[in-house]
């Protein structure tokens, strides 16, 4: 038998890496965690929070404000009370990020859009860039029929989808 030496066999395998890979780099930079105000949202939030600061990702957290539809007298008042609602929920994540700042460094955004919820956080994972989207699993009977925000966003199998309980 001939004792021929086989280079191609004592080359590490880690040599057949691309030049630019650098092991722990890969991952999300940015996540989309939904909130609402919901308590499942809220704990969609701090899931969401957590893998941001774990991944040194970006965390953008989104409000999507519903347009409801019907006479020209009620327009007014929904749009004041999203509006609200809004500012309610960007005032709580402040309070929030500041309390917890000094322990967890974390980078984050709020972003409101309008519409359907699953419209506007298609629309924000997209403007984002959004490596995940982070959700809370919804809390209404009828979404069982229809079909839940979560369950929408999954089916688009355009992102990792995390659906918080």
């Amino acid at each position: 038998m001939s004792k021929e030496k086989n280079e191609a066999a004592d080359t590490p395998q880690h040599d057949a890496l691309p030049a630019g890979f650098e092991r722990g780099t890969d991952g999300p930079k940015v996540i989309v965690a939904g909130v609402d105000g919901s308590d499942s949202s809220w704990r969609a939030a701090a899931y969401a929070a957590g893998l941001a600061r774990r991944q040194n990702a970006l965390l953008a957290l989104v409000y999507v404000q519903p347009m409801l539809t019907g006479s020209a007298a009620l327009g007014a008042p929904v749009a004041e009370t999203t509006e609200e609602v809004a500012e309610e929920l960007l005032a709580e994540i402040r309070a929030t990020a500041e309390r917890l700042q000094d322990m967890y460094r974390l980078r984050w955004q709020f972003h409101t859009f309008r519409g359907d919820p699953y419209a506007g956080l298609v629309k924000a994972a997209d403007d984002l860039t959004a490596d995940a989207v982070v959700v809370g699993a919804s809390e209404q009977a009828g979404h069982r029929i229809i079909g839940s925000v979560a369950v929408r966003l999954v089916k688009a199998g355009r992102w990792p989808v995390t659906v918080v309980p």
